[in-house]
Parts: structure tokens; sequence; C-alpha cells
């Protein structure tokens, strides 16, 4: 719990012909962390005279692009499925997510498996693939159809065939837009060309220019667009178009709609193909994807003539099945050597954490600041108990903290069954806003003051003593008495791993000294309260006190005084949960009051504009509070509390571990 579990490096050697075999079983199992073994082989010269790196098998290349097709296939396939969902859809599939049905496949060696990969595609793409050109074959004549169209309103003051402005074999026509105000002197300076041209100007419906045609020989074709580029000239492209402006325009709208019935036909014959592929797809995907993994792996090993040699990280408490599978898997062909981690040479262990079922989705927040170091302490158990309770105490609403929980279970049993990241922060939110409920019925937060303002009782939850608006000093009191203990966790923390990796000087400088500092506190404290003590409780307190800025001095230098005041600032850092607890009740016990003077200053609508701003004021508080109590809550960990006795790791265990959410191996 408070540590990561202990870690050993395991060498496995085993016959070229067991290789395969061997690897699937590890692939499957998910009990090692395969290393790179190359930079092992160069700390061992001999060792590095007997191998030479392995390869990734020949079939990589060959999982790689029929995974890249697969992919788009499924992209494909489930973009079809999701399309047309409203609103309404999107809601419920993350409250009610459908859950992947795990498809049978059968364990076959790679080259069968990409025969088997090969054909399902084949007979996928066999359908997909003439949809794609049917969707295609549309898209294009819509885009030529809306490029006709729009160019037939722009040229809409045109009575005539638009074929007979295309060049022919002895004429080339221009035609394009012009400024109205430059028409006149165009004409002028054309006319000075050539007498072989005709111009026609046509006013556009837009008022901002006209439309003019210049019918010339070919000859003179370039020396006219030159002309026309000095007026701030745009070209129009006539193409293959047909017919008239308005009737371009009517067989455009009336295809245009065709058109969009012929894709929905055609888009419900895609549909129906994927419903009937979807699954297989991404069973092949996530097949693809694990063979591919275990064919490259291959390059991590080193192997000799006749065999292969991989190396691993494996959870001590795991050692012994991983040698019973290797042996099972090579018929006994194999050799094993375990490595030990020895004294402080961990900085690159993987972590295993190794938490309870209440503790465990808390590792999401701690990693979310750094992966923990190999051996250092765990601080997961602190934040699972402290996390929530933090976030209640800013919080301190029971209403606001049913929601919160609320919001929670729906994370749980929604995303929370298909993403792990949602399952672990539906569970923080259920214990966050458990807390909250909690204060919130002690310190009198039920929706701000609702219960005695608005519907007349006093909650008989409230413990008098530590009410929120009436005793705000008790609350500041816990906030700095929770911080002060919470502060010394992180001191023996820290001590404890300065002390096991032999930073004696750093431990006494930045977590010891302030035992001692609190002791000469507490002894000045008593000495000045309790006359029984006195001189003597002072004296030495004070002697504690110069001891502690002796030992600051000593490990940190002079400025290491300086320290007692980061000391102050964590401690009262704590306060934060008073300020933000009275913030919390304050803004909702204001948006109560708004609501009830509109009730009672304005007649018939008042009750309208009551219920609207009660509503609303207290959707924004329960937005803003419950965003500062994460971040504050966080912080407390983070800020105060890790910066006490944090280590930081190089990352987490990472299994070589198959995927099986779509699959599962046929017995």
């Amino acid at each position: 719990m408070f540590k990561t579990a202990r870690m050993r490096k395991i060498r496995i050697v085993t016959l070229e012909k067991y290789v395969a075999p061997t690897v699937d079983a590890l692939h499957e199992s998910g009990l090692i962390q395969i290393s790179d073994i190359s930079d092992s082989i160069q700390q061992d010269p001999e060792l590095a005279e007997l191998v030479t790196p392995a390869k990734a098998t020949p079939y990589t290349g060959k999982l790689s692009s029929l995974l890249m097709k697969t992919n788009g296939i499924s992209e494909l396939l489930g973009n079809s499925l999701s399309e047309g969902h409203g609103l309404k859809d999107t809601i419920m599939s993350l409250i009610s997510p459908d859950l992947p049905v795990q498809k049978e496949v059968e364990k076959l060696d790679t080259e069968a498996f990409i025969a088997k990969a090969e054909d399902t595609l084949a007979q996928v793409e066999a359908k997909t693939s003439v949809i794609e050109g049917k969707l295609a074959a549309l898209d294009t004549e819509t885009s030529e159809l809306q490029s006709n169209k729009s160019l037939a309103n722009r040229l809409s003051n045109f009575d005539i065939n638009l074929a007979d402005l295309k060049d022919s074999k002895y004429t080339s026509t221009t035609v394009g837009r012009i400024n109205a105000e430059s028409a006149s002197e165009i004409k002028n300076e054309l006319s000075n060309l050539t007498d072989e041209l005709d111009v026609f100007t046509v006013p556009m419906d837009d008022k901002e220019g006209e439309i003019i045609v210049v019918v010339t020989l070919k000859e003179f074709s370039d020396d006219v667009y030159s002309t026309l580029r000095k007026y701030d000239f745009e070209k129009m492209e006539v193409g293959n178009v047909e017919g008239t402006p308005q009737q371009i325009i009517s067989h455009a709208d009336s295809r245009l709609l065709t058109i969009e019935s012929e894709r929905d036909s055609i888009k419900k014959e895609l549909h129906s193909v994927a419903e009937q592929w979807d699954d297989d797809i991404l069973a092949l995907k996530e097949q693809l994807e694990n063979e591919k993994e275990k064919n490259e792996i291959l390059s991590s090993f080193v192997q000799t003539k006749d065999a292969y040699v991989l190396e691993a990280w494996v959870p001590v408490k795991d050692t012994e099945k991983v040698e019973q599978l290797v042996e099972k898997s090579s018929d006994g062909h194999c050799a094993f050597e375990t490595i030990e981690v020895e004294g402080t040479d961990d900085e690159n262990v993987p972590v295993l954490q190794q938490n309870g079922w209440y503790a465990k989705p808390f590792e999401y927040l701690v990693d979310m600041y750094s992966p923990v170091r190999y051996n250092a302490m765990d601080p997961t158990i602190f934040v699972a108990i402290t996390f929530p309770f933090f976030f209640g105490f800013c919080l301190t609403d029971a209403v606001y903290g049913l929601v919160v929980a609320a919001i929670g279970v729906v994370l749980l049993k929604g995303l929370g069954k298909v993403k792990e990241s949602m399952h672990s922060f539906g569970w923080i939110l259920i214990w966050s806003g458990l807390w909250a409920v909690v204060l919130g019925l002690i310190t009198n937060g039920f929706i701000g003051d609702f219960p005695e303002r608005i519907a007349g009782f006093r909650l008989p939850t409230v413990f008098a003593p530590v009410e929120a608006f009436v005793h705000p000093d008790t609350i500041l009191i816990i906030a700095i008495a929770v911080g002060l203990l919470y502060t010394n966790i992180g001191f023996i923390l820290g001590a404890i791993n300065n002390l096991r990796y032999g930073n004696v000087k750093e431990a006494i400088g930045s977590q010891i000294c302030w035992f001692v500092f609190e002791a000469g506190i507490i002894l000045l404290a008593l000495g000045f309260m309790m006359p029984a003590l006195g001189m003597i409780g002072m004296i030495l307190g004070g002697i504690l006190i110069v001891a502690t800025i002796g030992m600051l001095v000593w490990a940190n230098g002079a400025y290491g005084v300086m320290d007692i005041f980061g000391y102050m600032g964590d401690v009262l850092s704590y306060a934060r949960l008073l300020a933000l607890c009275l913030a919390t009740g304050g803004i909702a016990m204001t948006v109560n009051i708004l609501a009830e003077m509109l009730n009672n200053m304005i007649p018939f609508a008042g009750i309208v504009l009551a219920v609207f701003i009660f509503i609303f004021g207290h959707i924004a508080n329960f937005a803003f509070q419950v965003l500062g109590a994460f971040i504050n809550a966080l912080r407390l960990n983070y800020v105060e509390f890790f910066s006490q006795f944090f280590m930081e790791g190089k990352g987490k265990f990472e299994a070589f571990k198959a995927k099986r959410t779509f699959t599962k191996i046929k017995n």
C-alpha cells in the first residue's frame, strides 16, 4: 500500500523454434514488461561477443499494411453507424454505452492469421469499395452541378445558351466580372487593339459590377486578357455547360435533389454492411494490433545462431508464474537468470502500484502529477483519504455534494464501463460528493441557507459548534490543524525516503528540523500558558527553536532560515479550506436572498423570476465551486503535501499484454 510492488529483472533464453509460442504466452499473460536488451549487452562485453541484435519478423510490414487498411474500413463503418444520431443518442451513449461483445477467435500462427485477415478484408472491401465509388461519383457530380449553378447565377442576366460562350476553331471568348465604373474605359481600350472583336456587358444582380463578354480572333486573345487584367478583372470559366442560365439552374436544383435521395439510399446500403461487419472488423483490428506488437517485440531481443534472449521486468510475486509459463510454452527448452535491484540503484525500475479497491482510482490523480519512484513512498492512500475530504470541505453543501456524487455514479455506470480513466474518475467524484454531503449537513450547508430562509425549518443534522457562518473561527482552527497534521505526515514520509537513499543532511534540513521546531513552539506556548512549567518550558522551547535554525543553516546555508516562512506558508495555506467553504455558502445564500426578494417585491411575475434566479444562480455557483474545490483539493496535495517528500520515477510498469476488448481466444 505505501510501497510499490517489488520488481526484478529476468533474462530468458529459449530456442528459435520456441520463441513464437513463448512470446505469445507472455503476451496473453501480461505479466512482464519487456525492455530492450541492447543496453544491458553493451555493459557486458562477454555476452556482447556471443549474441547479435534480433530483428522484427518479416511479417511486420504486412501486418502494418493490413492494420492501416482495417483502420480505414473501421472508421468508414463506425461513421456510418453513428450518422444520424442526435443529442439524445449522444447523451445515452455517455450514460449507458454499448458494451463491446467479445468475439471468439482462433489461435493461429502469423502466416495463417494474415491469410485469414486478407480474406476478411477482401469480403468487406468487395462491398464497401463499390459503395465508396458510388458516393465518390455522386460527390464529384454534386461539385460540378454546384459549380455550374454558381456560374449560371452570376450570368443569370444573359438569356443565351452558355455553350455559345465556348471557344470555337477560330474565335476566343473571354467572360468575367469588371467594375461598373471601368466598363466604358475598358471598351475603349479593347477597341484600340483590333476591329476584330465584339464586347458585351450586362449588369450583375448584386449591382456591384458588370459581366463582360469579349469575342475576338484567337490571335488577339492574350492581348485581350492582358488588357482586362489591368482593371481588376475576375475571369469566369464557362466549362462544358449547355443551356440558358435559368435552364442550368433548374436542372442543377432538380438533379441535386435526386442525388440526395440516391446518396441516402447508398448510405442505407453502407449502414447495412456496417451492421453486418462492424464487430468483425473491430475484432480484426484488435487482432492485428496484437499480432503486430508480438512481431515487432523481437527487435528488443538478441539472438545466437539457434536461440533468442529477452530481458524483462517482472513483479517478484509473479516470477515463478513467468518461469512456469515459459517452461510450458517452450517444452522446457529454456533458461532463466534473475537480476535483483540492488541498494538505491532503482531510478530506472518501472513502477507497479499496489493499492486496494478504495485507493486504486486515486492512482489516476497521483499519475497526473508524476509516476512514483520505485521503492519510494507511494502517497496514493493519503490522496485517497484527503482529496475527497478537502473537496467536501471546500464545497460543504449537501445538495451540491449529492449532485457531484450522482455525476460520479453516471460516469461509473456509463463511460466507466468502457474507459478505465472514467471508472476511476467516477469513484473519485462519488467519494468527494459524499464528503460534501456529510460536511454540508453538519455545517448547515443545504443549497446555502435554503431550509431556514425558504423552507422554514432547521436541519436536524447541524452541529452548532462548527456551523460555518456562525463559527468560522472554529472552521479555521480545524483547517489549520488538518494542515499541520498533513504537513507532518509529509515530513515523516520525506524523512523515510531521504534516509533510505542516504540523504541524511537533506532529511535533517528539510524534514526532521520541523519536528524540533514544532516541539519548541509547543514548549514555549505551554511555558507561557502554564505557570507550573514557566521559565523552564520557555527556555527549552527557545533552545529547540535555536537548534532548528542551526539545522537549517547547516543543511541549507544561511538562506535556509527563510525556510521557516515557507513552512508557515504551507501550514497557513490550508486556510483556503475555510475560504472556499464560506464562498460556496455565501454565494448560495445571496442567490436565495435575491430569489426571495423578487418573489416578495414583484407581484405575479416575481415567482417566475425568483425560480429563474434560483435555478440558474445555483447552477452557476455549483459549477464554479466544484471546479474550485477540485483544483484546491489537488493543490493541497500537489504543492503543500507532495513537496515534502515526493520522489519522481521514470515511468509506470507497462505490461507486454494483448488487448482483449473485442476478442477472446477460443478454448
